[in-house]
Parts: structure tokens; C-alpha cells; sequence
């Protein structure tokens, strides 16, 4: 998740948020190449980068080197129409991509209809579960500002060259991804791997409920479940649990997004299963517990340092989930508040570890020795 934020970080010092409601037009040139982006300006920084929102959800971070000419008018900022974001995103594309459009998403894919046809009901129904759970927990969440994009190529190779730019050498070993600057998911038809290929099953053969058979069986359970884990992430970025490159803590926004990626494949409506106990994370945190240090959930949610260390990564997720499930289990309306606080906070202002204690320690309670206590006791407790 949140692929590509290196070239952001020149942005970090200084900043200060801008009006957010004029329409803004920036020219360009990088890597030998001209640029022009209308959009809505959402940060400058002293030295005068700039942060853009284009009109289709992509994010820019210009340096102010690069920058030709900006224009600022009164327009007011409007996405572009699902027509138009069709249109501009099919020019970028490979051949051969088509479109599948459902009430929520734009789904571009060179697979199989049926597939493309998948994928958009999978995604609609975990959306609508995604929107009826916080709301029954008193969250408001935004309608979408733009129609959510998902990219699916038929293939594996086709999927790692064109991700390669965004993920470098970890393409191959990743399913899909969601990026937060371009705010699209992509990922490759999984009829295509290995164990289902050798059965002579592939995306072009079967029709949508024969996929959705495929799919659930217990050996795809875990690859499925990285679709939803990263459609969460992009749920969770476009309708105002988090905003995108602000100082969400990653135990936030990583375990929401474990805490519903437990695949429903057995309902035609609805998805019955968020919430559910999530057992291969469950019992990578059994194992950490075995050498958990005393200071584990002051770091979880001081720093993000755990999540990006291959030593430390897998442990860091499983806390992130257990925490999450925790809360929302025993602590339901702090979480909310918690969370609410979080979604307010703006694009690259980053918070120091201490900032980061006191809003959590302010919601859930000073006495962290005696919440890690009850959150040990709670999840040992679990079957």
C-alpha cells in the first residue's frame, strides 16, 4: 500500500495547507517532458512545491524546479466524469484494456468479462459492507470523490511490467497494490496462477460463479484476501477515514484493512465476514507473543519503523490486526473517536512519536501498562 511516495518527501519541511476550492492549472517539465495538470492545489511548501490534486484523483508532488507556470482561477475543482476518466486512463493503458463499470468503481481489465464482472460485484459488495459497518458505529463516511479505479491484467507478466515502475523488484512478489498517488488498484486475474492453470481453469474458460467456486477454495483464501486488504485501503482513502499522505499511523490504517480482508465468497449481497476472526494473523501473533518485548505496543503506535523491516514486518501486522480487533470489540465508540481524529489530520505534516502517544493515550486512557494488560488478556483468550 501507498506505493511510490519517495519523490513527496522534498515536500516535508515547511508546509502549509492552501485553499482547497479554486481550480488550479500547473505546467511542468520532468524527465524531458512537458507537463499540464488542472487540478486543486492542496499544499505548497516554503521553497514552493507543490502538492496537486488532478481531476482524476492523481496526486503530484512538483518540485519547484520543474515547475513552468502555475494558473489559479475560480472555477470551482470538479472530477473529471466517469467518461472522461475512462477515456484519459485507456490512452495510458496497454491495448486491449476495456472497461466494466459498476455504481461505485471503473474496472479496466484485458481479461475475461466474466472476470472483470467478478472482480466489480467482489468490490461492490465488500464497499457496501465497508460503508454499513461504520455507519451502524456512528462514523459518517464520505460518498467518494471519484469513481474508485481497479485495474486487473490477464496476466501475471503484463501486471509486473507495467507495476514495476511503482513497485521496483517487488512486483513479482506482490498480488495487488494500492497506490496513494495515482489512488488506483491494480492487480492480475488469479485464475492464472499455477495451482489453478495446471487444472486447466483460466479466467477465459469459466463464467462468474464458476470463478467465484475457484476462489473460494481454502488454498486461495490468502490471495483473495490481499485483493480486499488493498480494496480496504482504497475504500479507507476515499471516504474519509484517512486522507492520503497524512500522518495516518500504519497500525491504523494497515489493521483496518486486515480487520476486513477476511474473504466472503459464500453471499451473493452483503459480506458477512468483517469482523471475523482472522486466523493466519491470529496465530503469527500467538508466535510473537512468545518474545513479545514489554515496550511492543508503545512502539506499534509510536512509530511505523516495524511495518517496513522484512524482520519485524509480519509481527507488526499481526499486532496491527489484533489491536484493531481489540478496540473495536471492547473500546467500539473510542475507536470511532479515535479515528475520527485521524481522518482530520492534512497531507505531510508528520507527527513526532511523543504527538503520536498523547492522542492515543488522550482517547484510550493514560495507563498504557494497564491497556496492554487487557488487550494480552482479551486476545489469549480468543479460540
Amino acid at each position: 500500500m501507498g506505493k511510490g511516495m519517495g519523490v513527496v518527501l522534498g515536500l516535508v519541511v515547511g508546509l502549509a495547507p492552501l485553499g482547497a476550492y479554486g481550480l488550479d492549472t500547473v505546467v511542468f517539465r520532468r524527465q524531458d517532458q512537458e507537463h499540464t495538470v488542472i487540478g486543486r492545489i492542496l499544499v505548497t511548501a516554503q521553497d514552493g512545491g507543490l502538492l496537486l490534486l488532478g481531476r482524476d484523483g492523481v496526486l503530484w508532488a512538483i518540485q519547484p524546479t520543474e515547475q513552468m507556470k502555475t494558473v489559479q482561477d475560480d472555477r470551482p475543482f470538479s472530477p473529471l466524469s466517469r467518461e472522461e476518466m475512462a477515456s484519459q486512463l485507456l490512452r495510458v493503458l496497454p491495448g486491449g484494456f476495456q472497461v466494466h463499470e459498476t455504481a461505485n468503481y471503473l474496472v479496466f481489465y484485458n481479461t475475461s468479462k466474466p472476470y472483470a464482472q467478478w472482480c466489480g460485484a467482489l468490490l461492490e459488495r465488500l464497499f457496501s459492507g465497508f460503508l454499513n459497518y461504520w455507519q451502524r458505529r456512528g462514523l459518517a463516511v464520505a460518498k467518494p470523490e471519484f469513481p474508485l479505479v481497479a485495474i486487473v491484467f490477464a496476466e501475471r507478466k503484463s501486471y509486473e511490467e507495467f507495476s514495476r515502475p511503482e513497485l521496483g523488484e517487488a512486483a513479482p512478489s506482490i498480488v495487488a497494490y494500492y497506490s496513494l498517488m495515482t489512488n488506483r488498484m491494480t492487480m492480475y486475474d488469479l485464475t492464472g496462477l499455477e495451482q489453478f492453470a495446471s487444472a486447466g481453469a483460466t479466467g477465459a474458460r469459466l463464467g462468474a460463479s464458476q470463478i467465484n467456486q475457484l476462489l473460494a477454495r481454502p488454498e486461495a483464501e490468502r490471495t483473495v484476501a490481499t485483493i480486499i486488504h488493498e480494496a480496504t485501503h482504497q475504500m479507507a482513502f476515499n471516504c474519509g477515514l484517512h486522507q492520503r499522505l497524512s500522518d495516518c499511523p500504519l497500525w491504523v490504517s494497515e489493521g483496518i484493512a486486515i480487520y476486513f480482508e477476511t474473504p466472503d465468497l459464500t453471499s451473493t449481497k452483503g459480506w458477512r465476514s468483517i469482523g471475523a476472526i482472522n486466523r493466519p494473523r491470529l496465530a503469527q501473533f500467538y508466535t510473537y507473543l512468545k518474545n513479545r518485548p514489554p515496550d511492543s505496543l508503545r512502539s506499534l503506535i509510536e512509530k511505523d519503523d516495524r511495518f517496513r523491516h522484512p524482520q519485524t514486518g509480519l509481527d507488526a501486522y499481526a499486532e496491527a490486526w489484533a489491536l484493531t480487533y481489540f478496540l473495536l470489540k471492547q473500546r467500539p465508540k473510542e475507536y470511532v473517536k479515535y479515528l475520527q481524529q485521524i481522518s482530520r489530520k492534512k497531507p505531510l505534516v508528520w507527527d513526532s512519536p511523543q504527538r503520536r502517544l498523547q492522542e492515543f493515550q488522550s482517547t484510550f486512557g493514560q495507563d498504557l501498562h494497564a491497556l496492554d494488560t487487557e488487550f494480552l488478556r482479551f486476545m489469549t483468550k480468543l479460540q
